[in-house]
């Protein structure tokens, strides 16, 4: 005698029960992304440390009556020719060299607390500077153009570009090896007396020469480019001109943060 068959067993075949509790999720395909090389990061930042500091320097002379920002001394010049041509005497060049002294001190101070917390240096001191840079940027939008060099607004920003310039100063400094990324008088020299040294002894310049004078060699081919971008944006972007070095900024902020070689990014 035959059972009857079984109508759960077929209903099965027909439509299989699947197990619809919670299962892990396969693990996703990350796709590696190539990280920048620590190596060329440290080539690439004292050239954008110096397209800032000649961009900020031009747009800063061209817009606020002869106001160096980053070659602070040549503030002295700009005084003395103003006051012996009985031209009006700009306040922010007068307060130029006094305030870029004491934000100097105000850096070594933040710098000491940080490393004091056991954290690297570079970074903040870069994002300081682009704070600063932005508040440059935002006052010269506010006053517009023409600039009144002496109206309370001129010289407050005035005072923003030159704090910025001074908190680079001393991340070069500090963080650099003491390499000048503002002022490339010494810079110019110390690569000159490099390629006499070549010239009078007929040496030949290697790949490691190159590689040594690349400290002085990347702040003013930066400083150089800089300085014709930044009259290039104002002329072109008047007051917006101060976005160039506020974004160069960012940049050089951006590239602070590469990994080492060994690391990679992942997406």
């Amino acid at each position: 005698m035959h059972s009857p068959p079984d109508s759960s067993r077929t209903l099965r075949k027909l439509w299989p029960i699947h197990d619809w509790r919670p299962q892990a999720a396969a693990p996703m395909q990350r796709l590696p992304l190539a990280a920048v090389d620590k190596a060329l990061a440290n080539i690439l930042l004292p050239v954008l440390l110096g397209g800032i500091a000649g961009s900020t320097d031009t747009i800063g002379f061209l817009a606020f009556g002869g106001l160096f920002t980053a070659h602070i001394t040549g503030n002295f010049v700009v005084l003395a020719a103003h006051i012996v041509s009985h031209h009006e005497v700009s306040a922010a060049v007068v307060l130029s060299v006094p305030v870029f002294v004491a934000v100097i001190l105000l850096t070594r101070w933040l710098a000491a607390r940080l490393d004091a917390l056991g954290m690297d240096l570079l970074q903040p001191l870069l994002l300081l500077e682009c704070l600063l840079l932005a508040g440059f940027l935002a006052m010269r939008v506010v006053n517009g153009t023409p600039v009144h060099v002496n109206a309370p607004g001129a010289i407050f920003a005035g005072m923003l570009g030159v704090a910025a310039m001074a908190v680079q100063n001393a991340v070069g400094q500090i963080s650099l090896g003491a390499v000048s990324t503002t002022a490339m008088t010494a810079n110019i020299a110390r690569f000159a007396l490099d390629v006499g040294d070549i010239l009078v002894t007929c040496s030949r310049c290697n790949r490691n020469w190159w590689r040594n004078r690349l400290p002085q060699a990347g702040p003013i081919a930066g400083f150089v480019i800089g300085c014709g971008l930044g009259a290039a944006s104002e002329a072109a972007f008047d007051r917006w001109a101060l976005a160039l070095p506020v974004a160069l900024t960012a940049l050089a902020l951006a590239t602070s943060c590469a990994p080492t070689p060994k690391t990679q990014g992942m997406l």
